[in-house]
């Protein structure tokens, strides 16, 4: 799938050019120079209109992981619902401070407090390194649920990209393990499908994020089991039974190598009886909304996400087997 400057979205064109030249991980060596890149995040000055609070909980390596929560400053005092969010990067970049600006949004459109965990990258820990910090991040947000003002019966996951193929990962794994019960999902443009087969998938050079660089993070973070017999879990297009997984929104650009693999997630939840909002958005590349947001696809785009966010914190709901 050869992408031209004339498929790109008017509004998207100038990015795209910059991201040809400054945002092409295509070997293992440039992913490292942007996971550095990334990890200054963490120093950048917290923002003044949300409450952050850093925590830290034992991983199962023996180290800490590091978990950032992000509150309303002016809480209503009513119990709110609590999401789990999976940062973007291939699994193998990227740090929870690069979404503040979703968070913002989130948070704005209906009081939620944000649970979000550094969970350990592809480079030195691959599978199921990440997913098993962010199922004990979604753990140790339901056993808190008290003191962080959320409400047990809305717990959900969301994440973009990577972080959106953690949250596809992250709800096979707690429904086939039956804890916690999620409400709902927002996978957005998630990366779930290591096979690389669709036509979306194969020989794309889009900006941003293209064949190469699917190819390169894979291997990466999938290791020894790349080319293999790979669990869902790793990559949620795998997963043969998609009954009893949470509501779902996801949208994904038509430009976007994970176009097809997304549009078949959806097809899959819908024959197994899960509401499913999607939408594809013509001439948009991967990551369009946050690295564009001003742009007129952008805002579509993130007003679709945002309402049906709302629309499920008054419809769907879970309560945990405690």
């Amino acid at each position: 799938m050869r992408i031209t400057n004339r498929m790109i979205d008017h509004e998207l064109r100038w990015m795209a050019r910059v991201a040809r030249v400054l945002l092409r991980p295509t070997t293992p060596a440039a992913f490292r120079r942007l996971k550095w890149l990334t990890s200054l995040l963490r120093k950048s000055d917290r923002p003044k209109d949300l409450e952050v609070i850093e925590t830290h909980l034992p991983r199962r390596d023996g180290k800490q992981l590091r978990i950032v929560i992000y509150k309303s400053c002016h809480p209503s005092g009513n119990k709110v619902p609590g999401i789990l969010w999976a940062h973007g990067g291939g699994y193998l970049i990227g740090v929870p401070e690069q979404d503040v600006a979703v968070f913002r949004r989130l948070i704005g459109a209906s009081e939620c407090v944000i649970v979000a965990p550094d969970y350990r990258l592809g480079f030195e820990s691959p599978f199921p390194a990440a997913l098993d910090d962010c199922y004990d991040a979604l753990l140790w947000l339901r056993q808190h649920a008290e003191e962080l003002g959320v409400r047990t019966d809305q717990i959900a996951v969301a994440g973009m990209s990577a972080g959106g193929g953690l949250t596809a990962a992250l709800t096979l794994y707690a429904r086939d393990r039956g804890e916690p019960r999620i409400a709902f999902q927002m996978p957005l443009y998630p990366m779930i499908d290591d096979r690389m087969k669709t036509e979306s998938s194969i020989d794309n050079d889009a900006p941003v994020w293209n064949s190469v660089a699917n190819e390169v993070a894979w291997r990466v973070y999938l290791g020894e089991l790349y080319g293999k017999d790979v669990p869902p879990y790793a990559a949620a297009a795998r997963a043969t039974d998609y009954r009893g997984l949470p509501p779902t929104c996801t949208f994904v650009g038509d430009l976007d190598p994970f176009k097809d693999e997304t549009l078949e997630y959806v097809r899959n939840l819908r024959q197994a009886g899960v509401p499913v909002a999607c939408e594809v958005y013509e001439g948009a590349y991967h990551g369009f909304d946050v690295l564009v947001p001003k742009a007129g696809i952008s805002r579509k785009a993130t007003l679709f996400y945002l309402d049906w966010f709302k629309s499920a914190v008054n419809k769907y709901h879970a309560l945990q087997n405690l």
